[in-house]
């Protein structure tokens, strides 16, 4: 499983909200960014999802991913859009505290992203989606929503970076194998953490991090719908920090 950020709008949301500036460095146009996701955290689209041991700022992310039906190493963008059996939804759930701690580390997501991962409700085969091609990935209209209100919509055509190139580039030197999941990244708006301001934490328009008892519903137009309900988590066990060389 990998994570993608082919929307680079929801990169610049996001910086915004943190309060830094929303230029990105030239490496976030040279090559599509991904992470490592973990399988174990996947979750079905109607189960409940529990909140990250120890977080208090819990955020979800509507995104779509391509699973991969086909076995390819070293391919062409073209090549590599071939391999895809269908699209799912996909929901990065999130720990924006924890990820703050990953952050600082410098090398990558860690304990942030591995609450869970939502796949569902259905495959949906390239041929059943509208302008589906190569060089003109299929638009649809999605929207999330925690406990009945609108939190963010969008559509999924206005990609930075193509299924095609971020699969050929996460074939360099690596299989894609078949039930391989790659998401494309949040869709500009689609979460929390776009529309909170570090700057004003309490402003009436952000309408909180996640809390038990939320349900959290996200549609994607010809893909279907997740619907699922956050519970407590468990607080995590301390560990002592290491003395300092």
């Amino acid at each position: 499983m990998r994570d993608s950020l082919c929307y680079l709008q929801h990169m610049r949301n996001a910086m915004a909200a943190r309060g830094v500036t929303e230029d990105l460095p030239d490496i976030w146009y040279d090559i599509p960014a991904f992470y490592f996701a973990g399988p174990a955290s996947v979750v079905g689209p109607y189960e409940d999802v529990t909140i990250a041991p120890g977080s208090t700022w819990f955020d979800f992310e509507l995104e779509i991913a391509a699973v991969i039906g086909g076995t390819g190493r070293d391919l062409a963008p073209h090549q590599a859009q071939e391999l895809i059996a269908g699209y799912t939804l996909y929901c990065d759930w999130s720990a924006r505290d924890l990820q703050a701690l990953d952050r600082g580390l410098g090398i990558g997501q860690a304990k942030g992203k591995d609450a869970g991962t939502t796949l569902g409700p259905f495959l949906v085969t390239p041929d059943e989606l509208p302008d589906h091609a190569f060089d003109s990935p299929f638009d649809i209209e999605v929207r999330a929503s925690v406990n009945g209100v609108l939190v963010g919509s969008g559509t999924t055509g206005k990609m930075d970076w193509t299924y095609g190139e971020v699969l050929s580039y996460a074939s360099r030197g690596i299989p894609l194998e078949p039930g391989d999941v790659i998401a494309t990244g949040t869709i500009p708006t689609c979460t929390l953490i776009e529309h909170f301001n570090a700057l004003e934490p309490d402003a009436p328009t952000f309408p909180g991090w996640l809390a038990p008892g939320d349900v959290v519903e996200l549609t994607a137009a010809g893909i279907g719908t997740t619907r699922q309900r956050v519970v407590a988590g468990v607080d995590p066990w301390p560990l002592a920090p290491r003395p300092r060389a």
